[in-house]
């Protein structure tokens, strides 16, 4: 069983991930190279990459489990609950979704190649500038250009399968994986409230995603999922822990890349203004596909998402959202590197310079270099919308999941009624998510949802 790749292509990536996590994988990377598609020297080198110690020099500390998370973060910060009256928390529900929807829109035609990976000797955002300028649209005040002088002068092409999305086309938010998580994390809620666990992950997945719908870690973890469960089977096994160590695991070289860090905005919307809750949820989602990093990086952002609801200040929502993460793990260094490259640089073009250059060695989808440019992007708004979402999308590599999260924290914290109508009217109030019962669906009756279920946790918690 492979899934996302070929088996030759998930152990090739096993070796980097081993490598990332600080075990001694020196001379695998030939040896995978040499069993060229043989799947029992593959599968033999598979299991020796898995049975690696983690080096005794390693500088970082990474649990997976909550209570480990927990005891290595540091204080969380205290944050005063919100005061709002119904009217304003609409507009902040309203603000969050629409925030997703425009930033994730700004940067999904430009999820190609050229500008999340580089080409022709050059960076990322170098060629997503390219792309504007060469549509005489920069600097970047709308959705991305469908036709650009780029295409023949520096043969750049954005993704084939967006057209809906760019500036000429753009009439709703089409169909993504962005959006398939946010109403998939608003159903959870809906159904089954703060108790779920991660085996009821699986089970909605499976019952409202289709194969074709999930990409890189959430592949491997849907696939390896299905060996352990039956249709008929609701509830969790009293061994599922093991189980989930397996499903999460099992030829996954994706379980540290950003899938988690994109499916967090439902529940952090149900958890507004309690970063901590929302952190907790995070973990819960994360922890069916990811590991280490891939959980921190969906618990920085779904705390940071949260804390907008209560908070105006950029820098204060990263330092929430940092505190909810380990203090010695690799995200927590790679934010604060962030956050030091923002504090020392006032241009947008030397700040995603700077950040891709600082990062690059990660995958274009890796959670740490994407959650490093987010951090950068939002400090760099100062709280403005439009510099938000810009900045995150020029940066390059997962362009439209960083457009989104920024969009979602700045929606948050803005509300509705202060985002620019150049960005929010021409979705038309109308999302388009591939899951039954939103495809279509008002962009405003999922954020009333959210309300609702926001209200329904709160009732919840006062309870107990």
């Amino acid at each position: 069983m492979a899934g996302w790749d070929r088996l030759s292509g998930l152990v090739k990536l096993e070796v980097k991930q081993r490598l990332e996590e600080g075990c001694d994988a020196a001379g695998f990377e030939e040896r995978v190279h040499l069993a060229g598609e043989d799947p029992s020297k593959l599968r033999n080198l598979y299991e020796e990459l898995m049975a690696l110690p983690i080096r005794a020099d390693f500088p970082f500390s990474e649990p997976s489990d909550l209570a480990s998370i927990c005891a290595e973060r540091p204080e969380p910060l205290q944050m005063a609950a919100p005061c709002l009256s119904d009217e304003e928390w609409s507009n902040k529900f309203n603000g969050a979704w629409l925030g997703r929807s425009a930033g994730c829109a700004l940067g999904k035609p430009l999820e190609a190649w050229a500008f999340m990976y580089g080409a022709f000797g050059r960076a990322g955002w170098h060629n997503v500038k390219l792309w504007f300028e060469g549509a005489d649209a920069w600097p970047i005040t709308a959705y991305t250009p469908a036709v650009s002088r780029a295409s023949q002068t520096y043969q750049l092409a954005l993704s084939k399968w967006c057209r809906a999305s760019t500036r000429e086309h753009i009439a709703y938010m089409e169909t993504d994986d962005d959006i398939r998580y946010t109403v998939l994390g608003l159903r959870m809620l809906e159904e089954r409230g703060a108790g779920f666990e991660s085996w009821h992950v699986g089970k909605l997945w499976h019952e409202k995603l289709s194969y074709r719908q999930v990409c890189t870690a959430e592949t491997q973890a849907y696939l390896n999922f299905a060996q352990v469960t039956a249709h008929n089977q609701g509830e969790p096994p009293a061994d599922w822990g093991t189980q989930q160590e397996w499903v999460r695991t099992y030829l996954n070289p994706y379980r540290e890349w950003i899938g988690a860090q994109i499916r967090v905005d439902g529940y952090a919307y149900g958890a507004a203004g309690s970063p901590e809750l929302a952190a907790e949820l995070a973990w819960k989602d994360a922890s069916f596909s990811h590991v280490k990093n891939g959980i921190y990086g969906a618990m920085f952002c779904s705390a940071m998402i949260a804390a907008a609801f209560a908070e105006s200040d950029p820098r204060r929502i990263v330092a929430i959202g940092l505190s909810m993460i380990p203090k010695g793990s690799r995200l927590a260094s790679d934010i604060r590197l962030a956050i030091e490259i923002a504090d020392s640089t006032a241009d947008q073009v030397e700040l995603v310079s700077r950040i891709w250059e600082a990062f690059k060695h990660y995958d274009p989808v890796h959670t740490n270099n994407n959650a490093a440019l987010c951090t950068a992007a939002l400090l760099h708004s100062s709280g403005d919308f439009e510099k938000g979402i810009t900045t995150a999308v020029l940066g390059g590599w997962d362009t439209d999941c960083n457009g989104a999260t920024v969009g979602s924290i700045l929606g948050a914290s803005l509300g509705a009624a202060a985002l620019p109508a150049s960005w929010t009217k021409p979705l038309n109030d109308k999302l388009y998510a591939e899951v039954s019962g939103f495809h279509p669906i008002a962009i405003s009756e999922c954020a009333r949802r959210s309300h609702s279920v926001f209200r329904k946790l709160q009732q919840t918690a006062g309870a107990n």
